[in-house]
């Protein structure tokens, strides 16, 4: 089985996971149910999905998982609109 953990995309995909959860929890008290946890669930699906794909058999296992990571990543772009609602530290 390879090793998830050595993969440089997943790596800073972790990364990216603490950095917008940092940024994050200065968000309105109000968002908790909102734009926190989506903003804070599709970062935490790509890391997520590419270990996925590297413990499934097989090449095809492993495209399929990396472009649901990849969508994640998309899904994450938009969600960043924190910054232009003025959210505190949404730059970070």
């Amino acid at each position: 089985m390879r090793d998830f953990r050595e993969v440089k995309a997943w790596e800073k995909g972790h990364l990216l996971v603490l950095g917008v959860y940092a940024a994050s929890s200065g968000f309105r008290r109000e968002e908790t149910y909102g734009l926190t946890t989506q903003l804070r669930r599709c970062p935490a699906s790509i890391p997520a999905n590419i270990a996925e794909g590297y413990g499934r058999d097989g090449e095809a296992d492993l495209r399929r998982f990396m472009l649901i990571a990849t969508g994640s990543s998309n899904e994450l772009e938009y969600h960043l609109l924190a910054r232009d609602l003025g959210y505190p530290k949404a730059d970070a």
